[in-house]
C-alpha cells in the first residue's frame, strides 16, 4: 500500500459530508428530496442527526442545492443538534460527484476520516456509523456498510422502449451485497480519488476502487434504507413510530 492510500489509526478526527443537492424526482414534484418532511422534520435533519449521533464525528458538512443553501442553513439553525458537533453548509454542484468534491474542499485541516452519507438515508443507526469509522481506524482506506441480497438478481440487456428485456446472466447471489451509507474513507485517499477519477460513478467507494485501493464491507442495517419513492416514506414513518414506542427516540 502506498503512503497516499495508507489509512489513519488511533485518535483520528472524523467529519461527515452529506450531499443533499439533488431534486429527488422519484418522490414527485415539490421540495428537494432531502427537504421532504419525515414525521414533521426534514429528512436532511434526520440524516444530520444520524451522523452527529456518533461521538467520533466532530463536523458535519451539508452540501445544499446552490439556490437553497440559505434555506438549509436556516433549517440547521431551527432544529436541535448536538452541541459537541460543528455544522457547515456549502453550495453543491450539478452532480453528486461534484457536490461531494465541494464538501471535501470545505473541510478544515486536521480531518483524518471522512464519511460520505446520503441525505436520503435518514434512519441509519449510530452503531452502523461507528462500525464504519472503526474499520477505517483499524486500517481500511475505504469502508462500506452492506447487506446480503434477499432477491435473485438478473443481468439483462436494457430496454429503451418498454419491451421485455432479455436475460444475459444470473449472478451468484451469495457473492453480491447491497451497499449503503455512510461510506468511510481515509481523507487523503478520498481526496485523491476525486482529483484523479473522472468516470461517472454511483458511489465514492467505486472511485477508490479505481485507484486500486482496498474497499472492505461491514454489516449494514435494514433501517439504513434509501428513501426514494413514496412507499419508502411510509416505511420510514413506521420505523420512527417504532423507535418512539420502544425507546422514546
Amino acid at each position: 500500500m502506498s503512503d497516499e492510500t495508507r489509512p489513519v489509526t488511533g485518535g483520528a478526527r472524523t467529519a461527515a459530508v452529506i450531499p443533499a443537492a439533488g431534486r429527488g424526482v422519484r418522490l414527485g414534484p415539490g421540495a428537494p428530496k432531502a427537504l421532504r418532511a419525515l414525521n414533521g422534520t426534514p429528512m436532511l435533519i434526520h440524516a444530520v442527526r444520524a451522523m452527529a449521533a456518533s461521538r467520533a464525528v466532530t463536523l458535519v458538512v451539508v452540501v445544499a442545492p446552490p439556490e437553497g443553501a440559505a434555506e438549509v442553513k436556516s433549517l440547521l439553525a431551527d432544529h436541535a443538534l448536538p452541541e459537541r458537533t460543528d455544522f457547515l453548509v456549502v453550495p453543491g454542484g450539478d452532480t453528486r460527484q461534484e457536490s461531494v468534491k465541494l464538501g471535501l474542499d470545505a473541510l478544515p485541516d486536521g480531518i483524518d476520516i471522512v464519511l460520505v452519507h446520503d441525505a436520503a438515508r435518514p434512519l441509519v443507526p449510530v452503531d452502523t456509523v461507528d462500525a464504519v469509522i472503526e474499520a477505517v481506524r483499524d486500517g481500511a482506506p475505504a469502508v462500506v456498510p452492506a447487506l446480503p441480497l434477499a432477491d435473485t438478481v438478473k443481468e439483462v440487456v436494457p430496454s429503451t422502449d418498454g419491451s421485455p428485456e432479455p436475460v444475459v446472466a444470473t449472478p451468484a447471489r451469495a457473492r453480491l451485497r447491497a451497499v449503503q451509507t455512510p461510506q468511510g474513507f481515509d481523507h487523503a485517499t478520498l481526496v485523491r480519488a476525486h482529483e484523479t477519477v473522472t468516470d461517472d460513478v454511483t458511489d465514492d467507494a467505486s472511485m477508490v476502487e479505481k485507484l486500486g485501493a482496498q474497499v472492505v464491507l461491514v454489516p449494514g442495517h435494514e433501517e439504513a434504507f434509501k428513501v426514494t419513492r413514496p412507499l419508502d416514506l411510509v416505511l420510514a414513518e413506521a420505523v420512527l413510530a417504532r423507535r418512539r414506542a420502544n425507546d422514546g427516540f
